[in-house]
């Protein structure tokens, strides 16, 4: 029986090799490698065997970089406009599709569909939609309001003032199609005996959904708020392609960009050959997220136990 155990788990092993052999080589290792890459100065010859070990200096310059914390700033506004609009977008949609509504199956297709599409094609779509003078959304309101309007001479994209909510406009109809699946397999799972005894209660429909939708939904509802605070910290390739981090605002006498949020600002530090100190904020933004994390879990787990 033993020798046989210790064959299984041999085949077992070897089975498993490729996967861990590429697990160690692009995960694993980056994950040590970026952390001592956050203790080295930055190359004068964009080389990584010109790098000198500099101690905590990285880390130390993120405390005094207003540009890091302003990019956080601008990711926290992302973050607390589009998760919530993503979570009720998604499920006004599972909501409405769980009905029995007339090509429904063609609709739950139609509204995933933005979904599977690659970032930084959809970026671009948007940012062509947005565009001045010769976008659709320009042609639309000119036609309407006349050539001299905001869209058509200035565009969303070009205001500091609108650009990051017209990001966050595109970003939520693309992943809205995600979280209504999520929803919907979820709504399908409440047992209608519930909604029929609320109905007996004499219940309203804003009750059932109150008291009865929204608390069975609450898993769901928390997976999409970790998982917004993470896609939010990670942001790159929807800023990249619509707006470069543009346009720009002073603030304090310095220029911050009104969409560099915090995972295009990291982008830029690599771009520029700062390796070191672009490991030290991902680092950094590493503890934030790990943080934000722990505190939602401590705060479901203490409502969840209070409702027992």
């Amino acid at each position: 029986m033993a020798i046989r155990t210790t064959k299984d788990t041999t085949v077992s092993w070897l089975f498993l090799s490729p996967f861990m052999i590429l697990f160690l080589v692009f995960l694993v290792f980056p994950i040590f490698y970026s952390f001592y890459l956050s203790f080295l100065g930055a190359p004068t010859d964009f080389s990584l065997a010109n790098m000198k070990f500099v101690g905590l200096a990285n880390y130390l310059r993120i405390i005094k970089d207003c540009q890091f914390w302003s990019s956080l700033v601008v990711t926290a506004f992302y973050a607390l406009i589009s998760i919530p609009s993503g979570i009720i977008v998604s499920l006004a949609l599972a909501m409405l599709l769980d009905n029995k509504l007339f090509g429904k199956s063609f609709f739950r297709s139609a509204f995933f569909l933005p979904n599977i599409l690659d970032m930084l094609v959809v970026g671009v779509i948007w940012a062509l939609i947005y565009a001045p003078k010769y976008g659709v959304l320009a042609q639309i309101t000119s036609t309407l309001l006349g050539e001299n309007n905001f869209f058509n001479t200035t565009g969303l994209l070009g205001s500091p003032y609108t650009a990051l909510l017209a990001v966050i406009f595109a970003m939520t109809l693309k992943g809205a199609g995600f979280g209504m699946v999520l929803f919907l397999a979820a709504l399908q799972n409440i047992p209608a005996d519930v909604y029929e005894a609320a109905d007996i209660d004499g219940a309203s429909e804003w009750e059932k959904f109150y008291l009865i939708t929204v608390p069975l939904l609450r898993p769901i509802i928390f997976f999409m708020v970790i998982t917004g605070i993470i896609g939010s910290l990670n942001a790159f390739t929807e800023i990249y392609a619509m707006t470069a981090g543009g346009p720009q605002v002073v603030i304090g006498g310095e220029a911050i960009g009104s969409t560099s949020v915090a995972g295009y600002y990291l982008y830029k530090q690599f771009d520029a050959g700062n390796y070191g100190y672009a490991a030290a904020i991902s680092y950094i933004m590493l503890i934030i997220t790990l943080g934000i994390t722990y505190i939602q879990q401590k705060l479901a787990a203490k409502k969840a136990g209070a409702k027992k």
